[in-house]
């Protein structure tokens, strides 16, 4: 059976022109989770830093459109630095077997130029952004080309994917304060953990296939005990954000609303069967809500 959220349908695959759709493909637009789990954890951190949503100025709120189309571009260079990777990986794994490179519909060499074009977009955003966070941004550059390889090498790709999705946190405080301080790195510490946490949880999709195939994972590696481990990781995770939030001097409604969240948490975990390859799928988007509630408490 397959397992897949490749929509074909998708309205806005249907709306580009067919030479394009395959490129939108490749960069997932019309799969935009990952991109909300890039972005949020950026946004934490800008929004603390700022003091909450009523202190926003006119700068932090370039700041988030600046991140919100960063998020758009390194989500989608990412997306195709990955496919470049494993597209042989890729035709043996039946949720994967259809990606553009994988299939065939697109060469290397298309994919990469489309990825030239969006990393001289980022790279445009990462200019507009404080010295601090643009050399924080050339360092973790050589993270996202790396972390393909770490399913090879590590049944721990997802502890590496945390430390490259989440770098946003640390480039966030950096453009609103010019520095790096404590709470930014709890906050990103925090992040890291609730990566693990649901990129296992998306791995199980794949747990059969990725064995078959030689690919590496915490959900292989962990097995039937993935469960305990996964409410380990959103444990510390929440342990972390809200020292974050703490050594931000967030207030009371914050807190509350981190409460919240732990709820939501909880309800998330208790719905996930991981040896469903569907509701796996499910219970990683819902992480959305995760960050979401975690954003929301941001701005008080």
């Amino acid at each position: 059976m397959t397992h897949s959220d490749i929509k074909p349908e998708h309205p806005l695959l249907k709306v580009l022109p067919d030479f394009l759709r395959p490129y939108a493909m490749l960069a997932r637009i019309d799969r935009p989770v990952g991109i909300w789990l890039l972005l949020l954890p950026a946004l934490w951190s800008v929004m603390l830093a700022s003091g909450g949503v009523l202190s926003l100025n006119r700068s932090d709120i370039t700041l988030i459109i600046l991140f919100f189309v960063g998020a758009v571009l390194m989500r989608s260079a990412g997306c195709v630095m990955n496919d470049l990777w494993d597209r042989k990986l890729d035709a043996k794994v039946e949720r994967t077997k259809n990606r553009p490179l994988a299939s065939g519909v697109l060469k290397p060499r298309h994919a990469i130029v489309f990825l030239a074009l969006l990393l001289g977009g980022a790279f445009w955003i990462l200019m507009q952004l404080s010295t601090v966070a643009i050399l924080l941004g050339f360092l973790a550059f050589p993270l996202v080309a790396l972390y393909p390889l770490m399913k090879r090498i590590t049944w721990w790709p997802q502890f590496f994917l945390g430390i490259t999705i989440n770098a946003g946190i640390l480039l966030g405080w950096a453009s609103v304060t010019a520095i790096v301080e404590l709470p930014a790195i709890l906050l990103y510490v925090g992040a890291i953990f609730w990566t693990i946490g649901y990129d296992t949880i998306y791995a199980h999709q794949d747990k059969e296939d990725d064995m078959h195939a030689g690919i590496k994972s915490t959900a292989i590696k962990l097995g039937d005990r993935s469960r305990v481990w996964v409410y380990g990781f959103y444990g510390a995770a929440l342990l972390f954000i809200s020292a974050g939030f703490y050594y931000a001097g967030a207030g009371p409604v914050s807190y509350f609303l981190l409460g919240v969240c732990v709820i939501k948490t909880v309800y998330i975990l208790r719905q996930w069967n991981m040896h469903d390859p569907q509701n796996s799928l499910h219970t990683f988007k819902a992480n959305t809500l995760f960050g979401l509630c975690v954003l929301i408490a941001a701005c008080f």
